[in-house]
């Protein structure tokens, strides 16, 4: 994502996946393996709850 001064910027926030679902088969996440919200067939990196916070805090903007 270009800033508005036409500057590619370090921060872009990743899409979320889409696709959560109310009951199995999910997904299992892709860093530690537990099942995720998300089912088998979501077309993305998934992670499980405590991953997808531990990445956003990695990859916050700080201000």
């Amino acid at each position: 994502m270009d800033q508005p001064n036409g500057t590619p910027s370090n921060c872009s926030a990743p899409a979320a996946p889409a696709g959560r679902m109310d009951g199995p088969p999910y997904a299992d996440c892709l860093e530690c393996g537990k099942p995720t919200e998300y089912g088998v067939a979501t077309p993305c990196v998934v992670l499980c709850p405590v991953c997808e916070w531990q990445d956003a805090q990695r990859t916050a903007c700080s201000g």
